[in-house]
């Protein structure tokens, strides 16, 4: 099957696993949220990454993400955690 005129910059999107969210946390953000704090809120297109998978373990401090596509495994895992998923256009 033939794609004609393909751009592949449509089909560009980097995926991150949930083990490697939380050391995209800031040093200071993290100590803060040791406490009684709320939830950090991590932001990961500033990153550069669009997709958030649910591969690994997600530490037990609860955190939102706000990312473009998720799956959902990464939903349940991070619910289950106490944190939130915010989905942005």
């Amino acid at each position: 099957m033939r794609y004609f005129h393909k751009l592949r910059n449509k089909f560009h999107c980097p995926t991150v696993n949930i083990e490697s969210l939380w050391s995209m946390v800031p040093e200071e953000v993290k100590s803060k949220a040791n406490g009684d704090a709320a939830a950090p809120m991590l932001d990961v297109t500033q990153f550069g990454y669009f997709k958030v998978l649910g591969m690994g373990k997600l530490s037990s401090q609860p955190t939102v993400v706000k990312t473009k596509l998720i799956s959902k495994i990464t939903k349940k895992k991070i619910k289950a955690a106490g944190g939130a998923v915010v989905l942005t256009a």
